[in-house]
């Protein structure tokens, strides 16, 4: 079977076990709504911080910033001081241009062969679109859930309402990132499963994610739009666990608790999955160093004093045999 056929068939089976077990019974619920929600978020916290500690203490040893242009050289070539940066703050731009605008994807290219068999590369923006809207809107959404987990609502997170939600068409008010947010994950997954080489190196893991964020995103446009969850009773129940004092409101139906689950899932995948990138990419030696190696010579930290064989030792080894095998030495 395809890889995304049982990414789409595990994501379904545990929508599926969250919405049976909460309409069955009231003590799923409590299961479903107190007990995965901790345990998800003690995985997640342990998890990200045991990456992050791993990744801090692993030594680098070399100078290897990723660059797409001119390393800082002679006085008369011109530098590239973002995809090349030589100082500290170049580095911070470069980040930060990466972490908030994907400036490397913006400048990926796709290998094609044109019908002369002649190869040539072609700028790949679509990609770039796909991720940039994905990942706002992403962000977005996340900022916008502040409201259940605050009291009083912060003023930032309602004017962020405000503008998310500029377009009013019936009640409640429609709130674009939601939508975008869909749109965007969607698009990463068919261009999996149709573009043959993507799809070729894809594993279920790759899918996995966008159908959990896919069936995430749904079941929230589903409970604002057309279930109409009481939205008192969800906000008791995620005041009470940020503030330790868990409750169940028994005028909750069984998508809020298909919803939760599914985010209780994907916060335990995280630490354990690619999506780990966003926290990675401040630990990337390819990122985070300066490309100052004709400069400044890089001496590795984690390196412990060793005895080592200077050219001069082993010429005065070997230079008698040297000489008789005919090799150069530096010293008659």
């Amino acid at each position: 079977m395809k890889n995304y056929l049982l990414s789409l068939i595990a994501v379904i089976v545990l929508a599926l076990i969250a919405y049976v077990g909460a309409e069955a019974a009231t003590w799923p619920q409590y299961v479903f709504g107190i007990i995965i929600p901790y345990l998800a978020m003690t995985i997640f916290i342990m998890g990200t911080i045991r990456k992050i500690l791993g990744w801090a203490r692993s030594p680098v040893p070399f100078r290897i910033p990723s660059t797409c242009g001119q390393q800082k050289s002679l006085p008369w070539i011109k530098q590239s001081k973002i995809d090349n940066p030589f100082t500290f703050f170049g580095v911070i731009v470069r980040m930060v241009l990466e972490v908030f605008l994907f400036r490397s994807l913006f400048r990926n290219t796709k290998c094609k062969m044109s019908k002369g068999g002649k190869i040539f590369f072609d700028l790949e923006k679509w990609l770039w679109v796909g991720a940039i809207v994905f990942h706002w809107s992403f962000l977005v959404v996340l900022l916008r859930h502040l409201r259940f987990f605050t009291n009083p609502v912060p003023g930032c997170i309602q004017f962020l309402e405000q503008v998310d939600g500029f377009i009013q068409i019936g009640l409640p008010g429609i709130f674009l990132s939601g939508f975008a947010l869909v749109a965007g994950a969607v698009f990463l997954l068919v261009r999996r499963i149709v573009i043959p080489q993507v799809r070729y190196i894809s594993l279920a893991s790759d899918y996995f994610p966008l159908f959990l964020i896919i069936g995430i995103a749904l079941t929230g446009i589903l409970m604002r739009y057309f279930t109409k969850v009481d939205i008192v009773g969800a906000k008791e129940i995620l005041m009470g666990l940020v503030t330790f004092h868990p409750s169940i409101s028994a005028n909750i139906n069984g998508i809020f608790y298909v919803h939760l689950f599914l985010v209780s899932i994907l916060l335990v995948y995280i630490p354990f999955s690619k999506l780990m990138h966003m926290g990675g990419i401040f630990f990337s030696p390819t990122r985070n160093l300066a490309n100052n190696s004709r400069a400044v010579r890089h001496i590795n930290p984690w390196n412990y004093p060793v005895k080592v064989h200077t050219y001069d030792e082993y010429e005065d080894d070997y230079r008698e045999k040297m000489i008789e095998a005919g090799l150069p030495v530096e010293k008659e």
